[in-house]
């Protein structure tokens, strides 16, 4: 095998882990795969066998270049005063309702690995650049400060606090009942109470603090629907015939692919806690749902 083979080889074996720390940086799957791209390009330019720990050089590549994206989409004014729903996940739901199932993704598999919900992510949309990397790293992939310094350019005590910043901000997030049958059991009712015009049905599956996030892509950001019966009320679009639920698996957590003659219209993740609807993510940017591999 001749050497640029065996690096490339090298290179895949890391790919999954480099694509899931940027996808929780960036909140974009194709930004995610730019990013990957752009580690691939620099480490076929480089010594690699100077390169002592090739994970760890490949990361820290990753790392510098979602930070640059992040302060660009900054500079050039594309981050919304609200924050967008980023990307979402999706695996059809199969008899177990399991990721895992045979004939899974296992790119989409890495990224659902860890569970890391759109509720979550949407917290860290909005989050300065540099705090969202220390948290990403540290928090969610175990890299040491000492590495992350030089990345946000401070010293490890100021990466540290970065993160300690970005914990306190996501603390808040709806973490789900860890059973995805039961979710999916709240779900289903959730759809079926919504087709019948059951609107008191609907309130008793909402938590009456319950959040529901909306991206019709228009440029504003999400728009937030607090509270059970307003949650309700709009949750009764899905009365009408022509749209057409599909069970899958959202980042994670039960969802649905939403579809009108065949074309998907909306994806929507729905964070379950203690057999309630504590929050629902609904992306229906068609330009954005387009380019997302939904089958």
């Amino acid at each position: 095998m001749r050497d640029d083979e065996l690096l490339a080889d090298r290179f895949e074996a890391h790919r999954a882990r480099l694509r899931a720390v940027a996808y929780r940086m960036l909140g974009s799957l194709g930004e995610a795969d730019d990013a990957v791209q752009e580690a691939w390009l620099r480490l076929s330019r480089a010594d690699a066998d100077e390169v002592e720990n090739l994970g760890g050089w490949l990361t820290t590549v990753v790392a510098r270049v979602c930070l640059n994206m992040l302060r660009s989409r900054t500079t050039r004014g594309e981050v919304p005063l609200e924050a967008q729903i980023p990307d979402p996940v999706v695996e059809w739901a199969g008899a177990s309702d399991t990721p895992g199932a045979p004939g899974a993704d296992p790119a989409q598999e890495a990224l659902l690995a860890d569970s890391v919900g759109l509720a979550l992510l949407v917290v860290l949309e909005s989050l300065p650049p540099a705090q969202r990397l220390a948290f990403v790293l540290h928090d969610m992939f175990a890299v040491p400060f000492d590495d992350i310094a030089p990345i946000v350019g401070g010293t490890p005590t100021a990466a540290r606090q970065l993160a300690s910043r970005a914990r306190r901000r996501v603390q808040g997030a709806p973490a789900p009942d860890a059973d995805l049958a039961r979710q999916r059991q709240v779900v289903d009712a959730f759809f079926a109470a919504a087709r019948h015009g059951d609107f008191d049905a609907l309130v008793a599956l909402l938590d009456p603090d319950v959040e529901l996030r909306t991206d019709r892509g228009d440029g504003a950001g999400a728009t937030l629907t607090r509270g059970a019966a307003a949650v309700a009320g709009s949750a009764l679009m899905f009365a009408v015939p022509e749209r057409v639920t599909h069970p899958a698996v959202v980042n994670g957590v039960a969802g649905a692919v939403i579809t009108v003659d065949g074309r998907p219209v909306a994806v929507m993740a729905f964070t379950v806690r203690n057999g309630r609807v504590v929050a629902i993510d609904a992306l229906g940017d068609e330009d954005r749902l387009a380019r997302l591999d939904l089958g």
